[in-house]
């Protein structure tokens, strides 16, 4: 298990603009530019002290860039999932290799139940579970199982309008969820929610307690987040965002 902030990431591979795409029009990704914004994301990352590892890529999988969805993180757990999505479960094999190199216990969602790391918002004692196309009720009662050990509690939550619940919302460090209401099913499943004035502002990384890494798509959130007395770091993810990517989805967390 890694000492301190470790980022697992994956590079976009040569089919990354087939990427699927649910609850979007279509549009033309530009490869290279999405290289470039990559490289920038893994950049802020570094600047703010995190460890980044490159997870073996899967040039076949165009979706695999988006490597937090194979996975979900929990102390020195490590929980494969079982895509939603068949034509993504191959993204998952290189992911283990990357958990386990890093010393990480594995266990996996096993069938019939499906699980997205996408779908997975941990906010405080809780981990809510988006409940929709890509992970269904058994995988989340497997999730529940073996999270029990950290006292975790998961608690399921509609997705219907958005690919995972984490397109449709985060958390501050302070436990605030924060969402793009016309995505949100259920707001009140959170004890404390409040709508952000940019989708792209309803997605942030905790760098640190103070420190956030958002999109440079949402200006307005960004300030209203410096507001709060954060420090914002805002990356270009344009090119991921055509495939209902955000800035959460590109790395896997792990804090030591």
């Amino acid at each position: 298990m890694a000492a301190s902030p470790l980022a697992l990431v994956r590079r976009p591979g040569p089919r990354l603009a087939e990427g699927i795409v649910t609850h979007l029009d279509r549009e033309p990704v530009d490869l290279d530019l999405a290289r470039a914004q990559w490289d920038g994301y893994v950049a802020a990352l570094r600047d703010a002290g995190w460890e980044v590892r490159e997870v073996a890529p899967a040039d076949d999988c165009p979706d695999a860039v988006f490597v937090e969805d194979p996975v979900v993180v929990q102390g020195d757990l490590a929980v494969l999932g079982r895509s939603g999505a068949p034509e993504r479960r191959a993204e998952a094999e290189g992911v283990e290799a990357a958990v386990r190199e890093v010393g990480l216990r594995v266990v996996r969602i096993e069938a019939p139940g499906t699980l997205d790391g996408g779908d997975v918002l941990r906010a405080e004692d809780t981990a809510y579970v988006g409940l929709g196309g890509r992970t269904n009720g058994e995988g989340i009662r497997q999730l529940a199982t073996h999270l029990r050990e950290f006292g975790i509690r998961v608690q399921a939550v509609p997705v219907t309008r958005a690919l995972h619940l984490k397109s449709a919302c985060t958390a501050l460090p302070d436990g605030t969820v924060i969402g793009w209401g016309p995505v949100v099913d259920d707001r009140a499943a959170f004890p404390r929610y409040e709508d952000v004035p940019e989708e792209g502002g309803a997605h942030v990384v905790r760098l640190a307690d103070d420190h956030l890494l958002m999109a440079t798509s949402a200006p307005r959130s960004a300030a209203s987040y410096r507001d709060r007395g954060y420090r914002v770091t805002e990356v270009d993810v344009s090119e991921f965002e055509k495939l209902e990517g955000c800035v959460t989805c590109l790395s896997v967390r792990i804090r030591g």
